[in-house]
């Protein structure tokens, strides 16, 4: 569990997976919106995708990637919750 959250700590990581969270995407689009290069996203989502973090569909010549399922949506959503809730 550590290794895993510790993986997590990336920010690159962390902002793709922001992006998957909403809708699937393929490598160019995401690295448009994230202001990346296509290499350096490639890179970070064959890291997810051996983590299980992201999925991949090939439609024709694309690949399309987004969250490899529910756990991963849902545990996303818990911690941005978390950190935006006020201290009480």
């Amino acid at each position: 569990m550590a290794e895993f959250f510790s993986f997590l700590g990336d920010p690159n990581r962390l902002r793709i997976l922001s992006l998957l969270a909403e809708k699937e995407f393929c490598v160019s689009d995401l690295a448009a919106a994230l202001n990346m290069s296509e290499s350096a996203v490639s890179h970070q989502l064959r890291n997810l995708r051996v983590m299980r973090l992201v999925s991949y569909r090939k439609q024709s010549r694309h690949v399309f990637y987004s969250l490899h399922d529910s756990h991963v949506l849902h545990l996303y959503q818990s911690v941005a919750e978390h950190l935006d809730e006020k201290d009480e």
